[in-house]
């Protein structure tokens, strides 16, 4: 029998989520996915020190004299120098991530989206092969709709809720991360005393509920599961259109030799929904009704945009600007 990794890559596309460009090389996933907590976590080895002083000349030669225009467009042309790496060791796509700071400022978000193409344009990759990664608060997605009117396609991240899925759908993003692993934590923390496995875990029920919602309303948005703990939650998800692990949780699967089963199947959407429009009226409400989904989306953008300030003051510390 083939290994697990095996199995689900015939049922599921398989990303790799990670800025570690090294560990994509020798994992040969589809497409990859980051973040500023992954760029964070790679940008300061070493190894890819000559990416950090390559993407300063880069930043520099853009013409500002202020300083913090510089680190601002030194943070932008580093998250390109990881994607360039990382796509020449995949055939797929990059997920690059806006800053979180403007994860409720639609104009903002919008010419951050174009500012990160544009280098990547610079330097010979076309807007396709690149996802530009947004939070699903109402103005991020509001900023997805735009770009991808304009060819720009979207990852929307930060994703706990049907609300935001479908939100994300109806303005025609090209992809949602739905996050498992972070639902599962809010429910463990609230009823330490449950144990949540496989088709009980409330993650795992999420996503499922997105995309049977989306296969049985014929969304074409791209369902991509996100945020893992184990491999039982993505065993459990076996089939959904794409699936973003981390390097363990990849090697994890690749060690293991057990049997899985798909699970989702757009010929199987059994979980008929009701069809939802949803306004900014809506969404504001049913995600004010939702604490989970909520409070998740709050920190996460929180965390993001922490990541961010201390990769700006790491760069900051190097006294190069």
């Amino acid at each position: 029998m083939n290994d697990q990794l095996t199995q689900l890559k015939n049922m599921t596309i398989i990303v790799a989520d990670t800025g570690d460009v090294n560990e994509i090389a020798r994992l040969k996933p589809m497409d990859a996915t980051t973040n500023p907590s992954l760029l964070l976590k790679s940008a300061f080895n070493e190894a890819y020190r000559p990416l950090i002083q390559q993407a300063l000349v880069d930043a520099k030669s853009n013409g500002s004299a202020d300083s913090a225009d510089i680190l601002d467009t030194w943070c932008d042309h580093i998250a390109v120098r990881f994607g360039l790496e990382i796509l020449k060791n995949i055939p797929g796509r990059v997920s690059t991530e806006v800053d979180a700071r403007l994860s409720f400022d639609t104009q903002a978000t919008i010419l951050k989206a174009r500012k990160l193409i544009s280098i990547y344009q610079q330097n010979g990759i076309s807007s396709d092969r690149v996802l530009i990664k947004i939070a699903a608060t109402w103005e991020g997605i509001k900023a997805a709709q735009v770009l991808e009117s304009e060819g720009i396609q979207c990852n929307l991240t930060l994703l706990f809720s049907l609300t935001q899925a479908i939100a994300c759908a109806e303005a025609k993003a090209y992809l949602i991360s739905p996050f498992v692993g972070r639902i599962l934590d809010w429910y463990k923390l609230k009823n330490p005393q449950t144990s949540y496995v496989g088709q009980s875990d409330p993650g795992v029920q999420s996503v499922h509920n997105i995309y049977h919602y989306f296969k049985y309303h014929d969304y074409k948005t791209v369902v991509m599961g996100a945020s893992f703990r184990n491999i039982e939650q993505i065993i459990a998800l076996a089939g959904c259109d794409r699936l973003t692990i981390s390097p363990a949780l990849l090697d994890e699967l690749n060690g293991s030799n057990g049997r899985i089963e798909r699970i989702l199947s757009p010929e199987n959407t059994d979980k008929a929904m009701e069809k939802q429009h949803i306004d900014e009226k809506v969404f504001r409400w049913q995600l004010n009704d939702d604490p989970m989904a909520t409070e998740k989306l709050s920190e996460g953008i929180r965390k993001f945009a922490a990541d961010q300030i201390t990769l700006e003051s790491k760069l900051l510390e190097l006294n190069l600007i």
